[in-house]
């Protein structure tokens, strides 16, 4: 089967091209020239450079797939370019999922996120729950609800097109990284001294991969499906870095005042001055105050996705940053 995969240089993306490639599929890689390519290299994947934004080199893409993985996304809690974010989130999708309605490609995947979900005051969110838009933070979440509209929009006007919502993936390959990346990276190099009372959806990369080739075989088109396995506290998550690398887990539960306080100014400091990353992304942090604890029931059941070890996730995550660089020695 020929398949494009946008975003392939990216986490979830790159992971993905490089299973599919590994059952025997045609794949080409949509890359933006320069890019860093380290998730494809060493595989028979085809890069096909271009642009989500430019229509044209998409059109050129597409023509002959017979699927579509639209994974690309300006995934960041902080930009430089906070309307360049929307711009590829939102028209970038549109790009996209038009170009493969349009080349009659049998069937579009759209990866869209696990803060697009409702989290009810009580309980675990779901593909159901009703979302409140003034719930979401920052130009991310906001601009991947208003791609997420659009491509239900498409299935419900007849486009063969599933949405699948990956909570917190970890795993190989997560290269710029990822917010939750780089979570476990900064464990491993020590810069985390306290935790937030809050939570997450774990899930390893490997199982987000299978998720997206079932919801192509699978999904219903025009259903949204949950990614993801465990919900665990940030302090779980921490003790079992820790127990996997022997470093220390923070111990110090810091007041959720605090670090919003700290990251406003943060983000004064480095962001607004300096034009740097902020260490502490004041988005994150304002969602951080209801735990994103969710149902994977539906992808469970419906598709079947698999729910391995987070443990072994971790463990893979850690091992792969030091492997390549991203930590200075092994803890």
């Amino acid at each position: 089967m020929k398949v494009l995969v946008t975003g392939a240089t990216g986490f979830i993306g790159g992971n993905l091209a490089r299973e599919l490639w590994r059952r025997g599929d045609d794949v080409q890689a949509l890359v933006r020239p320069g890019s860093n390519r380290l998730t494809i290299e060493d595989t028979g994947i085809v890069p096909v450079e271009g642009d989500i934004l430019d229509r044209h080199s998409v059109d050129r893409a597409v023509q002959g797939c017979e699927a579509v993985f639209h994974t690309a996304a300006a995934y960041t809690f902080w930009s430089r370019d906070p309307a360049g974010v929307s711009q590829t989130n939102v028209k970038g999708t549109i790009n996209v999922l038009e170009a493969a309605q349009q080349a009659g490609v049998s069937r579009t995947v759209y990866t869209s996120t696990v803060g697009t979900v409702g989290l009810p005051k009580e309980g675990l969110g779901d593909e159901e729950t009703p979302l409140d838009p003034r719930s979401l933070h920052g130009n991310y979440k906001r601009s991947k609800l208003r791609a997420e509209q659009e491509a239900l929009a498409l299935a419900a006007a007849g486009m063969p097109l599933v949405v699948v919502n990956p909570t917190a993936p970890v795993g190989r390959w997560d290269v710029k990284p990822t917010p939750t990346g780089k979570m476990v990276l900064d464990f491993l190099r020590r810069k985390i001294p306290a935790y937030l009372k809050t939570g997450m959806n774990l899930v390893d990369v490997a199982d987000v991969v299978e998720g997206h080739i079932l919801a192509l075989e699978k999904g219903k088109s025009g259903e949204r499906y949950i990614l993801g396995n465990q919900n665990v506290s940030l302090k779980e998550i921490f003790d079992i870095l820790s127990s996997l690398t022997g470093l220390p887990a923070p111990r110090i539960k810091a007041p959720y005042w605090l670090v919003v306080g700290v990251g406003y100014a943060d983000r004064f400091v480095e962001g607004t001055l300096f034009r740097r990353e902020p260490a502490i992304p004041v988005e994150g942090v304002l969602a951080s105050k209801t735990p994103a604890y969710v149902s994977c029931e539906k992808a469970v059941r419906e598709l079947g996705q698999p729910q391995h070890s987070i443990e072994n996730a971790l463990r893979r995550a850690a091992d792969w940053f030091i492997d390549h660089g991203y930590v200075d020695r092994k803890p």
